[in-house]
């Protein structure tokens, strides 16, 4: 390819296979990035490797095994489909995908785009957090320095309140009522953070999930969706506090509450996953018929959908984007 604008989409990464070994060799990557966790290493890495991997390398390969897809994890597999789609109906850009943690990394990803004048950066989560967002941007900004590259490399910080992903995401809501019917609640799921990164680095990650809340309640009110929608944090990890309600606690309330049909969506997560497909739609949907619900649908992340892929268009067009010198 010689194309002058270059589209860059970085998602969080995956295993390379449902197997043990790429697992422990995934999530050693993944929880040794001190965005992610920033325990003092004398510490956690002695606990990871003898702790805390003997532990969950076991207990999600199971989970992986069942949900992977045509050999690859769902979170590539729908991540490779939107990008081979973005390429296919954008023939004026070089389109590739790169992950944080794991492959295609974002080194190899960039190099593909060395022939471009221009390249943007989109990390695909809605909302800016120090925890995915700005992981990649300070990977992507060491490549930089290193070789001194002298193309135009900016990014997109997040979409969190862009017209056009809380559209995506209330048309979603909508075909899924349409289909189900309208269910008694909906409940919001964002993956959640440790409280005390929210102080100590100003993350501003729950300010922009509350946003996107905020704006998608309006938009469904305005089309006439008058369910109740709330919203809580999924996949907490660790011991320390993290931020409140919980996922998993919250449908035990509502089905306690006698709100026994309730439909979920994660709007912070672009592709399902291993955090939607198992946490959510069949770990969380267990937790809410033990306690007493009846009814559970699950809406899809927007994938590969022409949703999303219209979405983006919009965002490499018409949001702002910053230099990746900057700081976030």
């Amino acid at each position: 390819m010689n194309k002058k604008h270059g589209l860059l989409l970085v998602n969080l990464g995956t295993p390379s296979a449902a197997t043990p070994d790429a697992i422990k060799q995934y999530l050693t990557e993944f929880l040794l990035d001190r965005h992610v966790v920033d325990l003092p290493a004398f510490f956690w890495y002695p606990l990871l490797k003898y702790i805390v991997l003997p532990k969950r390398v076991p207990y999600i390969i199971n989970h992986y095994q069942k949900i992977w897809i045509d050999g690859s994890s769902p979170l590539l597999h729908y991540s490779r489909l939107l990008c081979d789609k973005l390429q296919s109906q954008l023939t004026d850009v070089q389109c590739e995908l790169a992950m944080t943690y794991g492959q295609p990394d974002i080194q190899s990803a960039f190099n593909k785009l060395k022939a471009c004048k221009k390249i943007t950066v989109l990390p695909l989560f809605p909302q800016y957090s120090t925890t995915t967002t700005l992981a990649v941007l300070d990977k992507l900004r060491q490549i930089v320095a290193s070789e001194k590259s002298k193309q135009k490399i900016h990014y997109i910080r997040d979409y969190a309140d862009h017209p056009s992903y809380i559209q995506a995401l209330y048309l979603q809501i909508k075909q899924a009522f349409n289909e189900h019917g309208q269910p008694q609640a909906l409940l919001l799921s964002y993956h959640g953070i440790p409280e005390r990164y929210i102080r100590q680095r100003q993350d501003d990650y729950i300010e922009r999930c509350e946003l996107t809340t905020l704006l998608l309640i309006e938009k469904c009110q305005a089309k006439g969706i008058t369910v109740p929608i709330h919203m809580a944090y999924q996949s907490e990890f660790g011991k320390g506090k993290w931020v409140k309600p919980k996922t998993c606690d919250m449908l035990q309330e509502m089905a306690k509450k006698q709100i026994h049909n309730v439909h979920v969506i994660s709007p912070g997560f672009s592709v399902d996953c291993l955090e939607t497909i198992y946490e959510i739609d069949q770990e969380n949907r267990q937790l809410f018929f033990d306690a007493g619900g009846k009814q559970f649908h699950y809406i899809p992340a927007l994938n590969d959908e022409q949703l999303q892929v219209d979405l983006i268009k919009d965002l490499i067009n018409y949001t702002k984007t910053y230099n990746v010198s900057e700081t976030s």
